[in-house]
């Protein structure tokens, strides 16, 4: 198969599985269409019922014993059809058969059916009810009138077969046209066609369906390929996160998920997992084991991810340190249930010593240095010089330290680390952040020098064994359009007052039970002996 045989073969088979990801929306744009037209149908279409006559045309009045002279005949009839169609609709038949139905039939029942001026039905009007065709190689003239009265469309058939010969005979002056049978009236109504109809609404609006996705995916430039961010920007992909549904929490203040929180499916640990790995081996090449963790925009999960990475690497028997480096809008004391009234900012400003600003052992391997009060000048913070003697003091403590950082397109705060970090780690969403915002944070990301470590794809829509993984609606944390207001304001007296979070208390709890088990046991031991 040649290369471009390949692509559109690839093409089609994306397109084809494009609209089968989205068969419940053709189904019922289906459903919707077809209801429509039968409610239309059966609620707005008006009854029409229809009436037949069948004519004879005869090009001499009668036949004879001689063949040849009625072949002949029946020749000549077949000619004159086509002038006699057009005979009959004329308007002077017309006004004659309309006079006719206005002295058999009521005024209501004429004005239903046929537009009325000065007491006379109007020959377009009537016209338009009728319809006359002819078989191929007969010589027969087929008449059909369709009206709202079923009475009336017998009568306009029963009509022309009464004032047909005079103006036949008049117009042309060949031939004869005769009424083979007397028109009947039906009762059985002709349209609507309540099932085609219905049949068509369905097709119509499940093939309308079907070109709003393909158009929707067309000019959709949001980012939902690993292969594309590879390809384009030739970066690693770090790994995919998939995108679940927890049950909904009490506790407002907990607003994040953690690796280690139950109900957690077994994919996304294992999408840790393998993040784990891959970081590691990106870290492999540099002696010093510090990156950043960042996003294109607000909302995309970056600090939901650092701190499941941390977790992920402390699993792994790593020391690690997760620090929060968004001193604009930070989270991460949020995540852990940790005091923010010391961290990063006031260790920066050496209004405590680094120790201070560390909550320690938050979990087996993870120590979590917090952003701090709010301070008026973030970034100048970040690209300080007790900035880098803080992570190189640190870097002999810990075998990895990850820096969760804000948004690379609100501000520039990611950037002043380039020199400090290993690199850094972009967080994409899936089907949320768009190319445009991709391109403008890679032109950020490599005017300042900074090292690419690579993508990490949040919240992606797969398929296992048949159906979605559940939706997890991560409920990140809302930036303002104003990013930074409010610099110079206190921490959240509410986050020092609680200090350690519910889940953290439960954790030590645990630990203590355990740690008194064995104690027990242990006496228990010696007693025995």
């Amino acid at each position: 198969m040649h290369k471009d045989e390949m692509e559109n073969y690839i093409d089609l088979k994306s397109l084809f599985s494009l609209i089968i990801n989205k068969w419940w929306i053709i189904i019922l744009a289906a459903l919707v269409g077809g209801g429509a037209a039968f409610g239309f149908s059966k609620l707005c279409m008006p009854l029409k019922y229809s009436s037949e006559l069948a004519m004879y045309v005869q090009s001499y009045t009668t036949f004879n014993e001689n063949p040849e002279h009625n072949y002949n005949n029946i020749n000549n009839s077949k000619q004159l059809i086509n002038t006699y169609e057009k005979v009959l609709v004329d308007n002077a038949v017309l006004n004659d058969i309309g006079e006719k139905l206005t002295e058999t039939f009521d005024e209501g029942v004429i004005a239903d059916s046929f537009a009325v001026s000065d007491g006379r039905i109007s020959p377009a009007s009537l016209r338009s009810c009728i319809t006359i065709t002819s078989p191929t190689d007969t010589s027969v003239l087929n008449m059909t009138a369709v009206t709202k009265n079923p009475e009336l469309s017998a009568a306009i058939c029963n009509n022309m077969a009464l004032v047909a010969p005079d103006y036949i005979q008049r117009a042309v002056g060949v031939g004869e046209i005769n009424a083979i049978d007397t028109a009947k009236v039906q009762y059985n109504p002709v349209s609507p066609n309540v099932k085609k109809n219905t049949a068509l609404g369905a097709f119509a609006a499940a093939f309308l369906a079907v070109v709003i996705i393909i158009l929707i995916d067309f000019f959709d430039n949001t980012v939902k390929e690993t292969e594309w961010l590879s390809e384009k920007y030739k970066k690693a992909i770090i790994g995919e996160i998939q995108q679940f549904e927890q049950e909904k929490k009490n506790d407002k203040a907990d607003k994040h998920i953690r690796l280690t929180d139950k109900d957690v499916p077994f994919a996304v640990v294992e999408s840790y997992k393998s993040i784990r790995t891959n970081v590691n081996f990106a870290l492999s090449p540099f002696e010093k084991k510090v990156f950043t963790v960042s996003s294109t925009s607000p909302a995309e999960g970056k600090s939901t991810t650092s701190a499941n990475i941390a977790i992920a690497l402390a699993q792994g028997g790593s020391k690690v340190l997760l620090i929060d480096g968004d001193l604009r809008k930070s989270v991460q004391h949020k995540i852990f249930g940790v005091r923010n009234r010391k961290g990063l900012s006031t260790a920066i400003g050496k209004m405590a010593d680094i120790d201070e600003c560390i909550a320690k052992d938050v979990m087996e391997n993870l120590d979590v240095m917090p952003a701090g009060p709010i301070p008026p000048n973030p970034s100048e913070l970040l690209a300080s010089e007790n900035m880098t003697s803080i992570l190189e003091k640190l870097s002999e403590r810990y075998s990895i330290i990850i820096i969760d950082t804000p948004p690379v397109n609100v501000v520039t705060d990611s950037m002043e680390l380039a020199r400090n970090v290993s690199g850094t780690i972009m967080v994409i969403r899936y089907g949320d952040t768009t190319t445009d915002d991709v391109d403008e944070a890679m032109k950020k990301i490599e005017f300042s020098k900074m090292n690419m470590l690579g993508f990490i794809l949040n919240g992606v829509k797969t398929k296992h064994k048949g159906k979605y993984y559940s939706k997890y609606k991560y409920k990140y944390y809302k930036y303002d359009k104003g990013y930074g207001y409010g610099y110079g304001s206190k921490p959240d007296e509410t986050d020092d007052e609680e200090g350690d979070s519910q889940e953290i208390k439960k954790e030590n709890r645990k630990t203590n039970t355990n740690k008194g088990n064995q104690n027990n046991k242990s006496k228990k031991k010696k007693g025995g002996k």
